[in-house]
């Protein structure tokens, strides 16, 4: 019998965010309670303008709630300085829409970037960033740049520099939405077989499908959690 206790990764109490626009205060986030435990595959789902992009940017520690609080790993965002925020965001994996890979560098050296920033010897981040290459099944694609490769390929080069730093979670923002359907499927596998292995995973998606492939699905509507609901 597993009798292993989760770990509470990501925990949001009543948090809000308010935007000014003009003179006029928009509530993008009221008062949403979340929480994800270590080893979940959650999906946020919601149509543009919902709020999920605002909590997906609170989670991953890229900006502030207007009131609320949110902890990762059990601290609480609110209490640190802005260097302790950057060692927060190092410990949170980020796989974007665009990839956002550097395209003057290889896809090995791409994966080496973020363990070069936290300061791992040049041989280490070598060695771990040839593992994840092969671990999302790029061996022989490791010294090609971004505009050598696939879509699809280059999905996992911004996946494998996710995972470099042993993130607490991953943190994908609309993974499938810059490639076709095979592709996509592909990227949906990898994900999953990430998961099966341990891998926390927050995904934000706008495609109702894409969600149901997780095991959890938080529905936001109008800046409100509306749902949320095991797949």
């Amino acid at each position: 019998m597993n009798n292993e206790i989760k770990k509470t990764v990501v925990e949001a109490v009543d948090l809000k965010k308010t935007y000014t626009v003009g003179k006029i205060p928009v509530e993008a986030l009221r008062e949403a309670n979340l929480r994800v435990e270590s080893g979940e595959f959650l999906s946020i789902l919601g149509p543009s303008g919902s709020g999920k992009s605002t909590l997906l940017n609170l989670i991953g520690a890229l900006d502030k709630p207007t009131s609320g609080r949110l902890l990762i790993d059990g601290v609480d965002l609110s209490t640190l300085n802005d260097n302790q925020l950057t060692g927060v965001r190092l410990r949170i994996g980020f796989v974007f829409q665009f990839f956002n890979l550097i395209p003057r560098l290889s896809a090995l050296d791409n994966v080496e970037l973020p363990l070069s920033i936290a300061g791992v010897s040049r041989s280490e981040r070598r060695k771990r960033a040839q593992q994840l290459l092969e671990d999302v099944g790029l061996r022989d694609r490791m010294n090609h740049k971004p505009a050598e490769l696939s879509g699809g390929q280059q999905q996992r080069v911004a996946v494998a520099r996710a995972l470099a730093n042993n993130p607490a979670f991953l943190l994908m923002d609309e993974p499938t939405g810059n490639v076709d359907s095979k592709t996509a499927s592909e990227v949906m596998a990898l994900v999953k077989k990430l998961n099966s292995k341990g891998v926390t995973i927050v995904m934000v998606t706008h495609d109702q499908h894409l969600a149901m492939e997780a095991n959890r699905t938080v529905k936001v509507l109008d800046g409100v959690i509306a749902s949320d609901m095991v797949n």
